[in-house]
């Protein structure tokens, strides 16, 4: 895999703060000690100028230059980390991921993951019949993704069939995806749809946003209410599409992002939380060998409930 590179332009919410911070704070997928190895590393520049302090403090409108080096395959090792399996068969496997799990080794998180995590538990020594190798060894059975931050359920494929099988419901919209998420501000309506192209931030590469159709792709999101707050509202959101970061870019294009995301909403947040209230409850899909529609629900984990049992009290 080729370096990547990342060019964008500090917004008012990430100004005065310090390099490590706003990068590890839109960089999801990469540890924070990883972005001051970057840093340190001469991989970073501000306005042209190579920054190799992370203390470093960003202004308004300074251009940050950001190169990630290649991550070399064959890094996913079997590691013993405990999962939350909610179901498992010869074909495939439904893991209710933790919030702050990334779900595959990546520059700056090669360890840790669901893939390692998957692939000790489904190994021979265990008595497993291993991971689908159409992913490639970096990612392999994984079919689709939830960010690090958002906990829940997600399906990883054992066999290549199985993988075949749920990518191609996935292209088809047929699976079934609703995530449980709590908004800032209130909500006149009882249920509506998000239907706006998303693609990558043309001012920020390292974000999605709301962009014209011929720069994106179509992304549609539809939304109920589940419960009313004093300035908060939680929802229950179907996914019709899967885009990235599809959820917290359409509520915070609709002015309603979610508590705890300060990569798309205030970078002042109510409650002591770690990232964005969105738990991946509900997921729905026909199994891709036997034909048998099956459906799993998981609830949200302690900090999202006791949050909502501070909201009631407001």
């Amino acid at each position: 895999m080729d370096e990547r590179i990342f060019e964008f332009t500090i917004s008012e919410e990430h100004a005065g703060q310090r390099i490590d911070s706003v990068l590890s704070n839109l960089m999801e997928d990469v540890s924070r000690s990883y972005i001051v190895k970057l840093i340190e590393g001469g991989n970073v520049a501000v306005e042209g100028s190579e920054c190799l302090s992370k203390k470093r403090k960003l202004a308004f409108g300074e251009k940050v230059r950001l190169v990630l080096p290649p991550a070399s395959e064959g890094l996913s090792e079997p590691e013993d980390i405990p999962l939350d399996i909610v179901y498992e068969d010869d074909h495939l496997i439904v893991v209710n991921k933790p919030k702050g799990m990334v779900v595959h080794p990546a520059a700056g998180n090669l360890s840790g993951t669901l893939v390692n995590a998957l692939l000790f538990h489904c190994s021979p020594e265990n008595e497993g019949s291993g991971l689908s190798s159409i992913g490639g060894v970096a990612r392999p059975g994984i079919v689709h993704r939830i960010d690090k931050d958002t906990s829940g359920l997600i399906v990883a494929a054992k066999s290549d069939a199985a993988h075949q099988g749920l990518s191609a419901q996935l292209a088809e919209h047929t699976v079934t995806r609703e995530y449980r998420a709590v908004c800032l501000f209130g909500f006149n309506e009882d249920r509506g749809t998000v239907d706006a192209p998303i693609g990558r931030d043309p001012s920020n590469r390292l974000r999605m946003a709301v962009v014209p159709l011929e720069k994106g792709k179509r992304a549609v999101t539809h939304w109920r209410v589940l419960q009313r707050f004093n300035g908060f509202t939680e929802l229950a959101c179907r996914l019709e599409t899967g885009r990235t970061h599809q959820i917290r870019v359409h509520m915070a294009y609709i002015k309603r992002p979610l508590l705890g995301d300060t990569v798309y909403g205030p970078s002042n947040q109510p409650y002591k939380l770690h990232g964005q209230m969105l738990h991946a409850g509900l997921l729905g899909f026909t199994h891709p060998v036997t034909g048998q529609y099956m459906e799993f629900e998981a609830e949200p984990p302690a900090e999202y409930l006791e949050t909502i049992e501070k909201l009631k009290k407001r």
